[in-house]
């Protein structure tokens, strides 16, 4: 049985380039995700809800694999977004609002995906799955790039991005910043964590409408 990879099948969205920020068309995918707020390093919501998120993920792939379809369990993802959004480059945790998920094959139905989110919560008592939902999400095009390094280490690549590359390019934010994380900091020394910083973005000044 093949096993199906998300990070092999489009390397173009899970394999950006370290040196600099590159535009990407980002498809509409599916989500199991879980909503919060708060510092990531302190919340207990927050550690809830990875778990919450990996079980019923983990869940969906065995379901798959009982009817011959295997996949590599995606990895995982946040959203976050603040009122102000200094809030990212002064590192002001305490502020942030997220949106912590995991995406799921195309051929898990969403009628699927909240069977497997109900039958998992009656195997284990996770309580943040009670906040779990199916999340359908339409990015579209971003800028991205690979940041290798401590989480706590984003800022100036962040503010490069904010200040510099999507001015240069006329582009404003049309979503909130998206990472994706490729390392599992258990086990990976921080210098060496691998983490894709997404910003969706839109032309800054679009063209006016045309007169008839």
């Amino acid at each position: 049985m093949a096993t199906f990879d998300f990070k092999k099948d489009r390397k173009d969205l899970y394999a950006p380039p370290t040196t600099g920020f590159v535009l990407v068309d980002v498809p509409p995918m599916t989500f199991l995700a879980i909503d919060g707020h708060g510092d990531p390093n302190t919340s207990a919501a927050y550690r809830e809800a990875v778990e919450a998120l990996y079980a019923a993920s983990y869940a969906v792939k065995f379901a798959g694999k009982a009817q011959g379809r295997d996949i590599v369990v995606g990895p995982l993802e946040g959203l976050w977004s603040a009122a102000d959004p200094g809030a990212f480059t002064s590192r002001a945790k305490a502020d942030w609002d997220w949106t912590m998920m995991i995406r799921q094959p195309d051929w898990a139905t969403a009628d699927m995906l909240r069977e497997t989110i109900a039958a998992t919560a009656r195997k284990k008592s996770l309580p943040a799955l009670e906040a779990m939902r199916v999340f359908p999400y339409a990015e579209g095009t971003c800028l991205q790039i690979m940041y290798i390094g401590a989480y706590d280490g984003e800022a100036p690549t962040l503010a490069r991005l904010h200040n510099e590359v999507m001015p240069a390019q006329g582009l404003t934010w049309n979503g909130p910043h998206h990472e994706i994380y490729l390392g599992d900091p258990r086990r990976v020394a921080p210098e060496k964590l691998k983490t894709i910083l997404r910003q969706p973005v839109r032309p800054a000044n679009p063209e006016p409408a045309g007169v008839a």
